[in-house]
């Protein structure tokens, strides 16, 4: 792998650009018009945003996957794998340690359950959906805590660190990157990877508001993510730097994948993350995809760049973990001399 890449993906589909044309219109409206709740009424803002996670307990998996719930204390997880798979008892293999996006106050286990077996299933690989705490119970250093916690409970079963993956989408992907900060920081061995999709990874709204992006984004605004920071983060109005994973050091972190929509207002995130990486040396790629709405990777079912993307990510961590490198050395034909 190369150092640094980026990738500029095909084309979007037909699918995809009648996504983002709709959204535009309908759904980007609708979440400005929410920031007022969150701008006077942030609590009850947050709260209403928690309680939409029960609209998705409809939501299954693909046929064949298998679940088994975790509970730490304070919050709560799941394991996902696909029955043709290797499941989280085989330890050697290695895991995925998901991060769901909803920044910061809405989603879950049910609304990323597809989604995230999705994930696992590309990459063969067993993966632990962690529903963090979330504001308004839990603040960001709550958050962080408990992805430790979860590393940590991997650690401890006997999964080696090169073999665990950190992953996550928006806010879920700038987790990926503030676990591994943290890992560091706590003197424990840092994962394998690190899987981010449209990272929401800088607390500071001033670079998004600065971004063409901002205007062109399908969904979000710069003014949207700003409302939990904000409103519930900051503290007497100061939000401090070291919560957003932009403003470290990135010196030893593994290698790094980013997949993120050209016209997002979390290219900005996801730029100022790729330059971090440049900086301290560390492997990356930068995958920019063609109109791309927002997780456009929960789209898998009807839109065909979704799926690319998936892939993408699975043939990612099957390149970078050992594990799976040493499963093809074994299975690959050898050459009679």
């Amino acid at each position: 792998m190369e150092r640094s890449t980026v990738e500029l993906a095909s084309r979007a589909s037909l699918r995809l650009r009648l996504a983002h044309g709709l959204l535009r219109v309908t759904l980007r409206p609708a979440i400005d018009g929410l920031c007022v709740l969150g701008e006077w009424a942030p609590q009850r803002a947050f709260a209403l945003a928690n309680r939409a996670e029960l609209l998705a307990v409809p939501l299954r998996p693909a046929r064949g996957t298998r679940r088994r719930p975790v509970r730490f204390p304070g919050f709560r997880a799941e394991w996902l794998w696909h029955r043709d798979d290797p499941g989280p008892d085989d330890i050697e293999r290695g895991a995925i340690l998901y991060f769901h996006g909803g920044a910061f106050i809405a989603g879950g286990l049910h609304s990323h359950r597809r989604l995230a077996a999705r994930i696992g299933r590309s990459a063969r690989l067993p993966l632990l959906n962690v529903a963090y705490r979330q504001l308004p119970e839990g603040h960001i250093t709550d958050t962080v805590a408990d992805t430790l916690t979860a590393y940590r409970s991997l650690l401890d079963r006997g999964f080696r660190a090169e073999h665990i993956v950190f992953a996550g989408d928006s806010a879920g992907g700038g987790l990926a990157f503030a676990a591994a900060l943290a890992a560091r920081a706590a003197a424990l061995p840092l994962p394998g990877a690190i899987a981010a999709i449209a990272p929401f990874a800088d607390f500071d709204p001033a670079g998004k508001r600065a971004h063409p992006n901002d205007r062109r984004d399908a969904m979000l605004s710069a003014r949207a993510l700003a409302v939990p920071v904000q409103r519930g983060f900051a503290r007497d109005g100061v939000l401090d730097p070291a919560w957003s994973p932009v403003n470290h050091d990135f010196t030893g972190l593994p290698p790094v994948l980013i997949q993120v929509g050209n016209t997002e207002v979390l290219l900005a995130d996801s730029e100022a993350l790729a330059r971090r990486c440049a900086e301290a040396g560390v492997a990356h790629t930068l995958q920019i995809w063609d109109r791309a709405i927002h997780v456009f990777h929960a789209g898998a079912d009807v839109l065909p760049d979704a799926r690319a993307a998936i892939a993408e990510v699975g043939a990612f961590l099957r390149a970078v973990l050992p594990a799976h490198r040493q499963q093809l050395a074994e299975t690959a034909p050898r050459v009679r001399a």
